[in-house]
């Protein structure tokens, strides 16, 4: 088999309600997710081992010590597959690291797909979503790429309704904040689900219904790293934003136009203004 690639796009919570806990202390989610057409890319090739080689322009943000998800999600596919085969995998990493937008998930979440592909195995859908949850709770989201009402910590999925056209301009500080210290951060009572049940008509309606709900991990996110704050307050005051919120627990946050103009337009206002920040306009992926 020859090359090919597998694009690993952003996740984007539009949504994040924290509706309750479990007794083992993980947080129990009611999520709106959608993803981003900017994202990673995941390169796949025929090899005898398994190696993997990381480029790209925030490649340096991913620690040295450790194993890389993608190694972990390649080897977990090896062992429930029974592959001996190895895979030269290099992984283009664009989007900022503990940011909130899923690229880790996303990129595992590329790498069963692809070395599924080169492997030419394929795992029944309850298996592979236990293998997908097995390496990260976004992992399951990232692997479906579609709209998702997200729920549990990850783990339930259900279709959400199809969104607008529309897009978005995600904005990262370069600030990392870590999952575990926001939600440990979070106080009060828990949220309602409150779960989007029919397709908006346009940007402007997908805007109003986000706004009737929430990201309840802003607060603490805020509390934590102020810079957030700063971010949502500059995409609010881009022309045509329609709405600004935190994605997952930050410390990236979107803006929400109606067209790519505007969000190109906002996006040139905030490189120029804020020009260490990470600033990237992409399409909604609606469907």
């Amino acid at each position: 088999m020859s090359s090919f690639s597998v694009e690993a796009p952003a996740k984007v919570n539009l949504t994040l309600h924290v509706v309750g806990k479990r007794d083992d202390g993980y947080h129990l989610l009611d999520s709106l997710v959608a993803f981003a057409g900017v994202g990673d890319t995941l390169e796949f090739s025929p090899a005898d081992t398994l190696d993997l080689d990381v480029t790209g322009p925030t490649a340096d943000q991913i620690p040295a010590e450790g194993e890389n998800i993608v190694l972990k999600a390649a080897r977990l596919l090896a062992e429930a597959a029974g592959v001996s085969r190895g895979a030269a995998i290099t992984l283009v990493k664009r989007l900022p690291v503990a940011a909130g937008i899923g690229g880790g998930s996303a990129d595992a979440a590329a790498a069963l797909k692809g070395l599924m592909r080169l492997w030419d195995v394929s795992l029944p859908p309850e298996a592979l979503r236990k293998l997908a949850l097995a390496i990260g709770a976004d992992v399951p989201v990232c692997l479906a790429g579609t709209p998702m009402r997200m729920m549990g910590v990850g783990e339930v999925l259900e279709p959400a309704p199809a969104l607008p056209p529309a897009w978005l301009l995600l904005v990262n500080p370069m600030v990392p904040l870590h999952t575990p210290p926001v939600f440990k951060a979070r106080t009060g009572p828990f949220s309602e689900a409150d779960p989007l049940t029919a397709s908006p008509g346009d940007a402007k309606a997908l805007a109003e219904a986000l706004a009737a709900r929430r990201n309840d991990l802003t607060p603490p996110a805020i509390i934590i790293e102020p810079v957030v704050g700063e971010v949502l307050a500059a995409i609010a005051a881009t022309p045509d934003c329609l709405l600004p919120r935190m994605s997952g627990s930050g410390a990236t946050c979107f803006g929400l136009y109606a067209g790519e103009i505007q969000a190109r337009a906002a996006a040139a206002q905030l490189a120029a203004t804020h020009p260490a920040w990470w600033v990237a306009p992409a399409p909604l992926l609606g469907r």
